[in-house]
């Protein structure tokens, strides 16, 4: 179990929600603008393309709130080791410690 202090776990999770509202209003956004473009336009395959990486980073921040209501929200996915609180300020979606993450950058 991580050991994240209850500050540090609102914290976390006030930065989850915003990020998860921010994307939300994002992929409206784009859903908009898909809208008005034809698929033969080369734009349509870039907008397309935004909308896929708003749908996988709202599904991610959805995964990191689940795992913070099941209490597993900074535990490593590959060692399961706790994820130092300043790593989760910098990147709330991180999913592995800074030693595995550097492992799995060099495969």
């Amino acid at each position: 179990m991580p050991k994240l202090g209850s500050v540090q776990i609102q914290t976390l999770r006030e930065a989850l929600e915003e990020q998860l509202r921010w994307r939300i209003a994002q992929l409206a956004e784009l859903k908009v603008t898909v809208a008005g473009i034809s698929a033969e336009e080369p734009t349509w395959q870039d907008a397309m393309s935004s909308i896929a990486a708003a749908d996988q980073a709202i599904a991610q921040t959805e995964e990191s709130l689940d795992r913070l209501a099941a209490g597993t929200y900074g535990t490593c996915h590959d060692c399961e080791a706790d994820i130092a609180f300043e790593r989760l300020k910098v990147r709330p979606l991180a999913r592995f410690c800074m030693d595995c993450q550097r492992r799995r950058e060099r495969w």
